[in-house]
């Protein structure tokens, strides 16, 4: 099986799954258009009447017998004309509708499939693939596939059912003429066959060009304050330019071999035609035909050649097409790594309890970031983690909210294994606060309600107001149903974070993961994130993983993570080891005012630190 024959096979099979329940309007759609051709065949059979009476009437000596041209029959013919193609018109009509509506519903559920399947892959995944080109997938692709459900697919098989029924008439007609039809669809054949791969091939390579378009346009639309203060325009400018090119180049080609294939769809009709012209006006000099049967038959190579044009333009949409399938089949074919297990254990009540044993986690062969870890945390303890950058401290957050697996040993909570679990409970019960809220476009309202859908605005003011968001909520403009930007551009990043604090209020989990929750945050702002999180926290298990000592010595407990592995496992209050202490010279670490213990040639020293901005 050649590869443009594959894609169009895997295309096939991503449609395949939605179109039973269009089943009804399908069939609907089918049938108009079968009654489309039967009026099609029809349609020239008053005007070879017309001919052959006319013609009588004039006194030619014809091969076959029949009546004359009066008022009464030119009248029958052009009443019956007027019916046939008003009939034939509507079921066009109606057969266009049911497929648009099959295509529009079709292409629907289709991406709400495979939004609903990329939602669903894992965090790794996502950070090996550019999202603008998922979103290109999604979007573009998808609305591609309609070429083939509706406007292609379909159509090309009755355009091929009224090319088998038309070529029958002609055969009852005159079988030596319809040779010629015949002679021209093998000859379509041929052409058609070299070209369709060609075009799958330059639309394949069309559509990853714009998925590699999109990527650039997002990366740098996304980025904007950094690449106008860096000056970056002019080299992503370039960028942006050469894949805007590679699309031209490669649209251009496919466009133009689908444009060879119509155009040389044309001259073998035409060459049909002349055929069909000579040879059946011989054949009437010869008295074996009549004007009529010639003028029949003309209009029948007519009709029945137009299938075979539109077959030409439906072949190069079906190969574009397919190369957008292809990709959306890709896409779908990924298996997401984190899954609910088919008999998930489901207890009463969640506690908290957190239990890892030997766990090992990375990103791959070769890239381990926690390595045979062992911590056991009770319900309702609020734990510091701590240590330098890449000891593995958001890895485990990730593992705590399922967001990936580890390689080896387990992490429990209330001593069931994550994977034992339904994913959604463990989402549920497990909040994940990042350093950098994200909110979604829509209202505050809409936003905090997040943490739980059916909350009553009472319940959303309550929690915003436990979060110390509703005062500044109430001086917005149109207070709780203000419109916040993509991502929430139109707030601070202190508003942003404690509406994120009010959403995780509504969720009420057992579990409270907070990642660098008030870094980078103006003291004012922080002192009520602060205040905020203390409440959030409140007698729930919660880890903060912090580079701020006066955060962690705040907690019921210090784990201090390096290298992967757990170094120091200790009280608020407890001495850390020599080359354990907090110190004022490592990246990223929030230092507050005060004597702080370093650490200096082996020994330890106190110096005084300074709030750094």
């Amino acid at each position: 099986m050649s590869r443009d024959q594959g894609a169009l096979r895997r295309t096939l099979g991503v449609l395949r799954p939605h179109l039973p329940e269009q089943r009804l309007l399908i069939g609907a759609g089918a049938l108009a258009l079968v009654l489309e051709v039967l009026f099609r065949v029809l349609e020239p059979w008053p005007v070879k009447v017309v001919v052959d009476a006319v013609t009588r009437s004039l006194g030619a000596d014809l091969a076959t017998s029949g009546p004359e041209a009066g008022p009464a029959l030119l009248g029958a013919a052009a009443l019956a004309t007027i019916a046939l193609v008003g009939l034939r018109a509507v079921c066009n009509y109606l057969a266009t509708i049911a497929f648009a509506l099959v295509g529009s519903r079709v292409a629907t559920q289709l991406r709400q499939r495979t939004f609903d399947h990329v939602t669903a892959l894992s965090k790794g995944y996502h950070s090996r693939n550019g999202s603008a080109d998922i979103v290109q997938r999604l979007v573009g692709d998808v609305g591609k596939l309609q070429e083939v459900a509706v406007t292609a697919g379909l159509p090309l098989l009755v355009n091929v059912f009224t090319l088998v029924v038309m070529t029958g008439v002609m055969i009852w007609l005159d079988p030596l003429l319809a040779l010629v039809v015949v002679a021209a669809s093998l000859v379509f054949v041929l052409l058609s066959r070299g070209s369709t791969s060609q075009i799958t091939v330059a639309s394949r390579k069309t559509r990853r060009s714009e998925g590699e378009l999109a990527g650039v346009a997002q990366e740098a639309i996304g980025a904007i304050p950094v690449v106008q203060a860096y000056t970056l325009e002019g080299a992503l400018s370039r960028s942006f330019g050469g894949s805007n090119d590679r699309a031209l180049r490669d649209g251009v080609r496919a466009r133009r071999l689908a444009a060879g294939l119509e155009r040389s769809t044309d001259v073998v009709v035409g060459l049909a035609t002349a055929a069909v012209i000579f040879v059946g006006g011989w054949r009437v000099v010869q008295q074996v035909m009549t004007p009529g049967d010639l003028v029949l038959f003309l209009t029948y190579l007519k009709t029945s050649m137009k299938p075979l044009r539109d077959i030409a333009k439906y072949t190069g949409r079906i190969s574009r097409s397919a190369a957008s399938g292809e990709r959306v089949a890709d896409l779908l074919d990924e298996v997401p790594e984190i899954l609910s297990p088919q008999e998930p254990v489901r207890p009463s009540r969640v506690r908290g309890a957190l239990t890892l044993r030997d766990v090992v986690a990375g990103y791959g062969p070769g890239r381990r970031v926690l390595d045979r870890v062992d911590l056991d945390i009770p319900a309702g303890q609020r734990v510091a983690l701590v240590g330098p950058s890449g000891s593995g401290k958001s890895t485990l957050t990730a593992l705590l909210a399922r967001l990936q697996d580890p390689q080896g040993g387990s992490v429990r909570l209330d001593g069931h294994d994550l994977r034992d679990l339904e994913l959604s409970l463990v989402r549920r019960e497990v909040t994940l606060l990042l350093q950098e809220s994200v909110l979604f476009t829509g209202t505050i309202a809409d936003n905090i309600r997040q943490g739980r859908p059916d909350a009553t605005l009472e319940e959303v003011w309550e929690a915003a107001r436990r979060a110390r968001a509703h005062d500044f909520v109430m001086e917005q403009p149109d207070a709780y149903e203000t419109v916040v930007g993509e991502r929430g551009s139109t707030l601070s990043g202190g508003q942003r974070q404690r509406i994120a604090i009010a959403r995780a209020m509504l969720r009420d989990s057992a579990v409270v993961v907070l990642d660098e929750a008030t870094s980078g945050l103006d003291p004012k702002n922080a002192a009520a994130v602060r205040t905020g999180l203390d409440e959030l926290t409140r007698g729930r298990t919660t880890l903060v993983v912090t580079h701020d000592e006066q955060t962690a010595r705040a907690c019921d407990r210090i784990i201090w993570l390096e290298d992967g592995r757990v170094r120091w496992d200790g009280g608020p209050h407890d001495e850390m080891p020599s080359g354990h202490a907090f110190r004022p010279d490592d990246p990223g670490t929030a230092l507050v005012p005060g004597d702080h213990r370093v650490v200096r040639d082996g020994a330890e020293d106190t110096v005084p630190i300074p709030v750094r901005a």
